[in-house]
């Protein structure tokens, strides 16, 4: 679940140590910093994870956390135990408890964006997807370099905000359900309309029709992830995604890369 981007000097590792409905939690790598988008699975396993990859979590510069549900903020206590600083937004801030007073920040906007946090040669860009929570967030990493990883791991639909956002070498995205698919599952109808609803999941038709107008074939690195147990397959994903690039002209292995990623 690990995938290293490198044009001349720019080097971007990026480890997804978690996916899914379970738990979300992606490291991102660079210029000798490592960050935490999310923190949704046990600190235990986190920590775990982390030393598997070669990343010590005392070495872990900040957690950013895109929004406050339990499968994104579950073992955000790991904040305490290494001292890391979490970001968040203020509408998602009153929904996160445990982490200690001292570590909580905020990602302030000016001008109706988010301003951009600087880790020093990490240069992190919040922006607003639609999800079903008071004030959530995507995230963008890019290096001095001009190495970038776009995270958009929740979102009902995807506006032009977000694919100018999108713009960049590695994009990790979800790929929640195939439409079909939710009708016939076994949870209830409040919950299948909210999956399908503009503040719910992406479905693999949306994901494709995102990644076909950013992507450019120049070696991207795409990682499909968040995707539902019960209403979708990672062959229908990668199926979905391959079939509407291919329409542009872009064949997967040779103009970018791509990987489904499944488990918590």
């Amino acid at each position: 679940m690990a995938g290293t981007i490198k044009e001349g000097a720019c080097d971007m590792k990026v480890d997804i140590l978690a996916s899914g409905s379970a738990g979300n939690c992606v490291a991102v790598a660079t210029c000798g910093k490592t960050i935490l988008i999310d923190a949704g699975v046990a600190k235990t396993k986190i920590e775990k994870r982390l030393l598997e990859v070669g990343i010590r979590p005392d070495h872990i510069a900040a957690i950013m956390i895109t929004h406050a549900h339990n499968d994104h903020i579950k073992g955000l206590t790991l904040a305490n135990k290494f001292r890391i600083p979490v970001w968040a937004t203020e509408g998602e801030w009153h929904k996160i408890s445990g982490v200690d007073e001292d570590l909580r920040l905020t990602a302030e906007t000016r001008f109706s964006k988010y301003e951009m946090i600087d880790l020093g040669g990490m240069h992190v860009y919040p922006f607003k997807v639609h999800h079903d929570a008071k004030e959530p967030v995507g995230y963008a990493v890019e290096d001095d370099d001009g190495c970038r990883c776009c995270i958009v791991l929740d979102t009902g639909h995807v506006d032009q905000d977000i694919i100018d956002m999108m713009e960049g070498q590695i994009i990790i995205i979800e790929a929640n359900h195939d439409p079909d698919l939710v009708p016939l599952c076994s949870r209830p109808e409040s919950v299948k309309a909210r999956i399908l609803s503009d503040i719910g999941h992406l479905s693999n038709e949306q994901t494709a029709a995102a990644l076909q107008q950013v992507i450019r074939g120049r070696g991207e690195r795409i990682y499909l992830t968040h995707l539902s147990g019960e209403n979708n397959t990672p062959q229908l994903a990668e199926m979905t995604v391959k079939m509407a690039l291919r329409q542009r002209g872009f064949e997967a292995g040779e103009h970018y890369h791509l990987e489904v990623v499944t488990g918590a």
